[in-house]
């Protein structure tokens, strides 16, 4: 699936066209995959002791007001705070930095009873531009 586009009922399209694009994500930081998984895991535990040094609380990963019993949690800094976090982690070690970011996000209800499928499952991408 693709974007799609509905033009106004009064607009007559002469001649359609499909145009394309190849988006490269760079050295990116594919949480889809096992290494960076792990590196975002560490990433956490290394945020929480900060915080605990610190006496500060982790930011939460929490619902949009307007829907505070959802179970999604689609306002996600914890999530945020971990990747950037990583990318300080990086600099400090002077290691090159990630260019983007790619996540699957498994969100809405299940497809079916007992299914691992949801509704709203859609995988991000993140462009770092300098």
């Amino acid at each position: 699936m693709g974007l799609r586009f509905k033009p106004s009922r009064n607009v007559k399209i002469r001649k359609p066209a499909v145009i394309g694009a190849v988006i490269n994500l760079g050295h990116c930081l594919d949480l889809s995959d096992k290494k960076w998984i792990d590196l975002a895991r560490y990433s956490f535990d290394n945020l929480k002791k900060l915080k605990e040094s610190e006496g500060k609380k982790l930011p939460a990963n929490i619902n949009p007001p307007n829907n505070l019993g959802a179970k999604d949690k689609i306002i996600r800094r914890l999530d945020c705070a971990v990747i950037q976090n990583i990318h300080q982690l990086l600099e400090i070690n002077d290691i090159t930095p990630f260019d983007s970011v790619r996540g699957v996000f498994f969100e809405g209800n299940p497809l079916y009873d007992g299914a691992g499928f949801h509704d709203k499952t859609h995988v991000q991408s993140w462009k770092f531009y300098k």
